[in-house]
């Protein structure tokens, strides 16, 4: 680091407060412009089109959502790899910090390659997933 490269150190901006006198640049009207009803507050919310219809609720609604849909979280064998444990669960992948989260389940992927033996409950195999855990002589048990 060279004293050319220094830079000062970069200032978290304040919020602007209005309304505090003319010569604080947002005084009098406060950066709201002359009258009007956007000068005024309660100020009609994003896309208010005065009255008329709106944009969203005139156009068509597609599709729905299945309420009774599986989310799984999904696990590779590349998540697997940095796994302690040699019996995998998705509490001991959530305690380790290789998930985030536990949905309805785990799904093991074959993304990537397996590299130790393991024994892995979990909610879903994909085929390949279950046969290469299978072939380094591990366990895949659907919980």
């Amino acid at each position: 680091m060279k004293i050319e490269e220094l830079k000062p150190a970069v200032k978290k901006l304040e919020r602007k407060r209005v309304g505090r006198g003319m010569a604080s640049g947002t005084g009098k009207t406060s950066g709201k412009g002359q009258k009007g009803q956007k000068a005024r507050s309660g100020a009609p919310r994003r896309g208010f089109e005065g009255g008329q219809t709106p944009l969203y609720r005139r156009l068509p609604k597609r599709g729905f959502t299945n309420i009774h849909a599986k989310h799984y979280t999904e696990v590779t064998f590349k998540m697997l790899n940095k796994s302690k444990a040699t019996d995998v669960t998705a509490e001991t992948l959530l305690e380790e910090g290789i998930i985030g989260k536990i949905q309805d389940g785990i799904v093991i992927l074959a993304t990537g390659k397996l590299e130790k033996k393991l024994n892995v409950k979990a909610k879903k195999f994909t085929a390949k997933a279950k046969e290469a855990i299978e072939a380094l002589g591990g366990k895949a048990e659907v919980i």
